[in-house]
Formats: C-alpha cells, structure tokens, sequence
C-alpha cells in the first residue's frame, strides 16, 4: 500500500514485478528463498534493478522468517540489490543486517530506490543553469578575444590607409611636377 503509493508519486510509470510470499507462519522461509531465487535466475536484461523485501509491521516473534539464516545468506548473495524493509523503525532482524540497504519502513524504502521527479528536476534545473553561465561566461571571453582582434585589426587598416594616402599624396605630387617641367 505505502510503497506503491510513494513510488508512484515520485516517479510514475516504474515497472514492479511482484513475487507475493508469506511473510510468516511455515511457508514464509521457502517461499522468500524461492523468491530470491527466481528473480536472480532471470537474464541479466529481465532482471530488477533492486529487489524489495518488504512486510508490514509486526511483533519480534513474526519476523522469524528474516532472522533465518537461510534467508539472510540468500539475501547476502544476491545478485541484484537487496532492500529489506521489514517492520516498523524498531524492528531489526538478521535480513536486515546482511541487505545491501536497510529500510526503516517499507515507505522509506520507496523513498530510497526510488528518486523524487521533483528532486531530478531541480537537479537538472540547477545544472542546466550552471551550464547556461559557463556557456555565457566562454562567449563573453571569445567576445573580448574578437573584439580585441577586431580593434587590432582596425588599428592595422587605419595605419596601411594613412600609408596609402601618403603614398598616394606623394604619387600625385611627383607627377604634378613631372607637368610641370616638361612644359617648361
């Protein structure tokens, strides 16, 4: 109930096979190893990304089936992640000590494999951001360099146009006086 829920809101649309186990009585052990197993027997593309081994709150004596030796070395060898979330926060068993995360809850562990949408988005937001001013920050540069250039440049022009002028200048006035000798 409280898992799916928190999972949903966070992040729809995730995919949840379900492997529906006793979680206590006679059957409880078998049945979580048979569990454990199966999933870890699919291919590598259909297996979960983690493994959830949840049950609501209970009292000490109905959580044998997480403090058998059995389940816990299942749990430890597991090839994919295991989350035990058994019980409510005061509730510790064996499952729990060997998981590659312990939840205190199965709500808690919702909120632990699943990201919140709105936390990834404001992560990208912020990231999108920092990237948007280092962009600004390397475009103001290669506008300073351009623009340094470009006065550069301008210099260079403005100084081989004065030369021209002269050059020119001097052109003109050789041959005024060319003219004017020969008409003498």
């Amino acid at each position: 109930g409280d898992f799916l829920r928190i999972v949903n809101n966070r992040w729809g649309g995730i995919e949840i096979l379900f492997s529906h186990v006793h979680v206590q009585g006679r059957e409880a052990v078998s049945e979580i190893l048979s569990a454990l197993s199966a999933f870890s027997a699919l291919s590598a593309s259909d297996r979960p990304d983690a493994i959830v081994l949840t049950r609501g709150g209970g009292g000490l004596e109905d959580l044998h089936a997480f403090n058998d030796e059995q389940v816990a070395r299942a749990v430890y060898q597991s090839v994919i992640p295991v989350v035990v979330a058994v019980g409510h926060e005061r509730d510790e068993s064996l499952a729990d000590y060997v998981a590659d995360v312990r939840a205190s809850t199965p709500s808690n562990a919702a909120e632990r494999i699943v990201p919140s949408r709105a936390d990834v988005k404001y992560e990208l937001d912020m990231m999108l951001t920092h990237n948007e001013q280092q962009l600004q920050f390397v475009m103001d540069e290669y506008r300073t360099a351009a623009d340094k250039i470009a006065t550069r440049v301008g210099h260079i022009l403005e100084r081989e146009r004065d030369r021209l002028i002269t050059i020119r200048t001097r052109l003109h006035d050789q041959a005024l006086d060319r003219r004017a000798r020969s008409r003498r």
